[in-house]
């Protein structure tokens, strides 16, 4: 069955509202979420479930066109490219998404850490792309390392102060290392 129009116009005006104040402020509440959008909180409650929810909406947003360029893309961060090459340009894309949504990754990750979908996903990629690398490693736990890795209050840390340049070649570096034949 097709949203309603009402109902679409409401769920917009909610990611829009949480998105500006998420930007404006780091950290905010779901009723200042719903004063911002004009409707009322069990509005935010029904359409999202939960704060959780809300902010897995916003980040499920951002991530769509991520999403894509992995599955469909061109390499390296889409099929054809050695998955040394496509696990480095997945963690650079990671970086560029924590870059430029700071707040909502943090947000998200208060919220979620490694329950989300979002994380499910990547970590289904990066243990795919180790176990095509080097067999003989355990690429599931490795991969949960590797996200672990970017799920921290450092990452935030340097990427709110600028210095992704160091973390995406100090990721690059570690990748090929950890998945360079032996």
């Amino acid at each position: 069955m097709p949203e309603r129009a009402d109902a679409a116009r409401n769920r917009a005006a909610i990611l829009r509202a949480a998105e500006r104040l998420l930007a404006e402020n780091g950290r905010v509440s779901v009723e200042e979420i719903a004063q911002a959008a004009g409707v009322g909180k069990g509005t935010v409650f029904h359409r999202f479930g939960s704060r959780a929810g809300l902010m897995r909406a916003l980040m499920e947003t951002r991530v769509a066109h991520l999403t894509e360029a992995i599955e469909t893309g061109p390499p390296p961060l889409g099929p054809g490219a050695p998955a040394t090459d496509r696990l480095s340009a997945f963690l650079d894309a990671v970086v560029d998404l924590a870059t430029r949504n700071v707040a909502l990754v943090a947000a998200y990750e208060e919220e979620e850490r490694q329950a989300g979908g979002v994380y499910q996903y990547w970590h289904r990629h990066v243990s795919t792309l180790i176990a095509q690398a080097r067999p003989e490693l355990d690429a599931e736990l490795l991969a949960h390392i590797l996200l672990g890795a970017l799920h921290s209050d450092l990452v935030l840390h340097l990427v709110r102060r600028g210095d992704t340049g160091r973390l995406t070649a100090t990721l690059r570096e570690l990748v090929a290392r950890l998945l360079s034949p032996r």
